[in-house]
Formats: C-alpha cells, structure tokens, sequence
C-alpha cells in the first residue's frame, strides 16, 4: 500500500531526512517513532505530497507521488500536528465545506459522507457547536474527521494526541484503533507508550535516518539478548540474601532489585544467558532456601528500553532492524 525508497531531504546544507526506506501492508497500523526534530513530519509531508524529496521515490497504493500526485491525495486522508480548522465555523459546515474542496461530487453525496465521518469520531452531539468552542479533544476529532472525508485506503497522523489530556488521549487512542481495521495507518509521535498501545510495527527514526523497524515484539527478542525473569518473593528474607542466591545459579548474568511489590513482598529482576531460562532453577533454590516464592515470570523490555538501547547504538548511519 505504501513504499519509499530512499527518501532523502535537504533544507539548504541541513539534512531532514537521508535514505528513509519502508514498506506499509494494507490494513496496517504503523508507529512511526522518534524524538522531535527527527525528520518524522518532513516524511509525512512527503508521502502527502506537500514537499518533494530530495532524492528517492514513494507509492501510495500504487501511485508515484511526483508523477501522479492528485491521485495519491485523493487516496489519502491527512491530520497534520496543528489541525487545520476554520475556528468561527460550526463542526457540520466545516465538514461539508472539506468535502467539497476535496471534490466529492452531489450535495447528497457530500452529506452522506459528512454524516459517516462524524458518527465514526464521536461528533453526531456537536455537529451544530462552533469549532472555536470546542475542547481541543473535539478538534482533534474534527481533525480525523476531516481526514476521513473521501474514503481514503491510508491516514496518515502526524502526532495525533499531542497536548491532549489523559483522557482525551483514550478517546483518541481508541477512535485511531477502531479506524485502522480497514484502512492502513501511518501514526506518527514521539510518544512510546502511543505506539505500544496502538501500533502493530514500528519505525524508530533518529536525526533523519531508521535505525531499526520491526514489531516491538521482534525488537525485543534482538536487543535484550538473554531472557529477563522478574520474581516476587515474601517473607523476611534480606534481599541482599535473595540476590546471592540468585546471583550464584548457573546461567546469571546480572540480578537487579525492583520496588518492592507491596508490604512484605521483593522484586528482582534476574536476565540469563541467551536460550537460557533459568525460572525451574530459580524455583528450586528459593524453595531449598525456605525463601516464599509469590511470582515468577518472564519480562520483556518496554518500548522506551528499545527506543532508547536502539537510539544509542546508532552509529550515525542508520541500521534497519531485520536487515
């Protein structure tokens, strides 16, 4: 559905981006992930067409984006960072108005579409409501709607909860969800827990290049080396005593002390060798030792481990995770 190859831009002597090379599968929901400044909006702007490359080329759905243009736009729904809306406008007019700029043809057609995109965000309540008096939760609907206006086979987000409260970002997280069953999305931030919670497989981009895209479950199993055991124990045991115990079973390479788990309870956090999983052994020497074991599981490393494990690894020209 989408494909880049070697998207590169420059703004004068400054790189954006260098080498920028992907692929999105229909029915895809994709993180694109980095800090700010890292080059994600000037990829969005390109595969949107608002900005040529430097160098390189794309496809939407199988449209070339310097050759063909108009039609990878009609393909496309867009939210860039600041949602663009007519603030004196009232959320239905608003809508209607997009649509026909966008050129959907028949007032009854324009309508039907109009009515769909606010019943998928949630805005059928405040269709009348002027776009001014809105929560910025509402305008960022207003915002998706919009880019839905069309039926576009790809929405392109460009960080869709920024400034957002805690609960405003549920709402968003959810409604982004529900719209990516059917269509393929792109979701750009610089927020980790956003992508973990929405996104299928993830880009990491740093100063303009990808250093690693994969699912974050792939990520995981290639940056944390060997398996990361977290166990709870009870009782009275000093934890210094718990982890030489554990410190002393074969196949240890480190043992870490967590916050405690609640009163009376020890967190450790024991990583082994790789292909080594050590929580028969780990079971068996606390019982031996009389210490209570409460729980015993396998932890892999949160987005923001492997954010910041493959952000620091980067040598400057870009490693393609999987390659």
């Amino acid at each position: 559905m989408i494909e880049t190859r070697g998207l590169t831009k420059y703004y004068g002597p400054k790189m954006a981006i260098s080498d920028v090379t992907f692929q999105v599968e229909k029915g895809e929901v994709l993180g694109f992930l980095g800090p700010n400044g890292a080059g994600k909006t000037t990829t969005m702007r390109i595969l949107t067409c608002y900005l040529s490359p430097t160098r390189g080329s794309a496809q939407i759905a199988g449209f070339d984006i310097f050759e063909q243009p108009l039609e990878v736009r009609r393909r496309i729904g867009y939210l860039p960072e600041n949602v663009p809306l007519y603030r004196e406008m009232r959320v239905s007019r608003y809508l209607d108005f997009v649509a026909e700029v966008k050129g959907i043809g028949g007032r009854t057609s324009r309508r039907a579409q109009v009515g769909k995109a606010m019943e998928s965000c949630g805005l059928l309540e405040v269709q009348e409501r002027i776009l001014g008096h809105l929560s910025k939760g509402y305008q960022q609907r207003v915002g998706l709607a919009q880019a839905l206006l069309g039926e576009p086979a790809v929405l392109i987000l460009d960080e869709p909860t920024v400034g957002l409260d805690p609960k405003q970002i549920i709402e968003i997280r959810q409604l982004i969800q529900a719209l990516g069953r059917d269509r393929t999305v792109i979701l750009s931030t610089h927020i980790l827990h956003e992508v973990e919670m929405t996104c299928g497989r993830v880009i990491i981009i740093n100063e303009g290049r990808i250093v690693a895209q994969d699912t974050p479950k792939n990520l995981t199993r290639r940056l944390q080396g060997g398996a990361r055991v977290e166990v709870v124990v009870g009782g009275d045991a000093p934890p210094a005593r718990v982890t030489k115990l554990l410190e002393a079973l074969p196949g240890t390479l480190k043992v870490e002390t967590l916050p405690p788990a609640g009163k009376g309870a020890a967190r450790f956090l024991v990583e082994s060798e790789v292909g080594r999983d050590l929580r028969p052994e780990i079971a068996e020497a606390l019982v031996r030792d009389r210490v209570p074991l409460l729980s015993l599981r396998e932890q892999d490393l949160t987005l923001e481990e492997i954010f910041i494990q493959t952000v620091n690894a980067d040598d400057g020209k870009g490693v393609k995770a999987g390659a």
